[in-house]
Formats: C-alpha cells, structure tokens, sequence
C-alpha cells in the first residue's frame, strides 16, 4: 500500500468513525483503534494517540453543531465532568494494582449491563415533566431542545444526579485504565439514570469527550505517541464526519438513536469480553 493509498483509505474511514461517533456519543475511537491494529498494523501505542486525537476532533465538530441547536446540556455536562475527572485520576493510580485482563472483563460485563438496560428502555422515551430532585433543582440542570424529527420542543427534567454522578465516575476510572473513550458508559448514566432524552445524552457526551480527551492528548504527545502521518488523516476525516453526523441526529429518531447504541455497545462489551477471557 502506498503512503497516498493508506492516507485516503484511512481517511475514508475515519469519516465514518465519525459519523458514528457523533450520532452514538462514544467518539471516533470506538472505530479507529481496531481499524487500526487490525487492518493496517500498527503499533497499540500510536493507534490509542490516534484515537485520542480522533476524540477531540469528534467533540470539536459535533459539539459545536449541537451546543448552537441547543441540544447540549452544559449545566449538567460540567457538572458531571466533576466526577469523571475524579475517576480518571483514580484510574491512573489503578492501572498498577489491577490486571489488565481483569479490566477488559470487567468493563465488558459493564458495557453489556449498560445496553442491555438502555434497549429494555426504548419504548419510555417520553422525558420526566416533574423532578423531585434537590441537586438538579439546586444547580438548574433541567432543559429543553427543538427535536426536528417530531417537529416540536421538548423539555426535560432531571433526575437521580447521585447514581449519575457515581457511573459518571465508573467512566472517568476505566476510560484512564484501558486508554479508552468513557462515552460508552456516559450516555447509559444520563439516558437510563438521570432520564436525559436520549438525543440530549449523546449531544452532552460528545461535549464531555473532548473535555477528556483534550488533557490526556498533551501525555500521549509529550510520549512521542502521535504520529502526524496517521493522527492527520484520522482527524480530519473524523471532523468530517462528526459534523455529518451532527446533522443527521436532528433529523432521526430518538427511538433509532437507542438501537444504533445499543449495537455498538454489544460489539464493544463482545471485543472487550474477548480481550479479558480469551488467553
């Protein structure tokens, strides 16, 4: 394969990591990594400094489009950045105790656990009208956003802040064990535990990711572990897509925003359950 050859194909698929990434919540890297240890061959190392890359330009092209259309919840985004920080910080320190094959099997069962009960809710997507929650009432966490697949505005109220804020925390803790996006288990947190709408829980993920993603870039880069020659083509087909992708959420379904999730996350709790059992 010639370098122009590697630098369109990859280009090529970055855009539809992206696209995914943007609809899903989870970030480009989802895709990226494994395209890239698997079909091209290259290094865990460079291919994780890609994917982070991958990441910031997902949340840089998506989150834009959905914080103009007022799909994003900033209050609660921050908010529960608060305890994804904590976790990673937690996780950096895990990452010399726990085995890593413990904790491929471990997130596994969690990402499987997470689809599942975000596919058993799939017929209550009507968002809850009363809160009784004292933190989200405190700190206004509540919010509304113009769906243009139903034509009208939706306004939403949020609940159970606490078992948010501790998966919030899950996520921080595994996304810094295994070098992995933590969107997988934010959206569940917000969709099934706080009762966001589910368009609201991917436009806010996509915003956390790059949070994230952004302070973990400077270690893998200080590290040599960006290569331009790959992060470039993966960024900017990524942000391509990304920005696609953002378009296309306002138009679909909430109902078909839930099953495409809920398909990537069976594959991701399937690799991730191979990576920990399989010798």
């Amino acid at each position: 394969m010639t370098p122009l050859t590697f630098v369109i194909s990859l280009a090529l698929i970055s855009i539809a990591a992206g696209v995914l990434g943007s609809l899903v919540g989870l970030g480009g890297g989802v895709v990226i990594v494994p395209v890239l240890t698997v079909l091209y061959h290259i290094d865990i190392r460079l291919a994780i400094g890609a994917s982070i890359v991958s990441v910031i330009a997902t949340s840089s092209g998506a989150a834009a489009a959905y914080v103009r259309e007022k799909m994003t919840n900033l209050r609660a985004g921050m908010f529960l950045e608060i305890a994804t920080t904590t976790g990673a910080v937690s996780g950096a320190y895990l990452t010399t105790v726990l085995p890593t094959r413990v904790l491929f099997a471990l997130f596994g069962v969690v990402i499987g656990y997470s689809a599942f009960a975000t596919f058993r809710k799939r017929h209550k997507a009507e968002p809850l009208d009363v809160s009784n929650d004292r933190i989200a009432n405190y700190f206004d966490l509540h919010g509304s956003y113009y769906d243009q697949a139903e034509k009208r505005e939706i306004s939403y109220k949020v609940v159970g802040t606490k078992p948010g804020l501790a998966l919030m925390y899950v996520a921080g803790l595994v996304s810094a064990l295994l070098g992995i996006g933590s969107g997988a288990l934010k959206v569940p947190a917000m969709d099934v535990a706080m009762h966001l709408p589910m368009k609201v829980s991917s436009a806010t993920s996509n915003f956390m990711i790059g949070v994230t993603a952004a302070a973990s870039a400077g270690v893998y880069f200080a590290r040599g572990q960006i290569d331009p020659v790959i992060a470039a083509p993966v960024a900017a087909g990524v942000l391509l897509g990304a920005t696609i992708g953002a378009k296309v959420l306002g138009r679909v379904t909430s109902k078909s925003v839930r099953l495409v999730f809920v398909v990537v996350l069976g594959v991701i709790a399937l690799e991730m359950l191979q990576k920990g059992i399989v010798p």
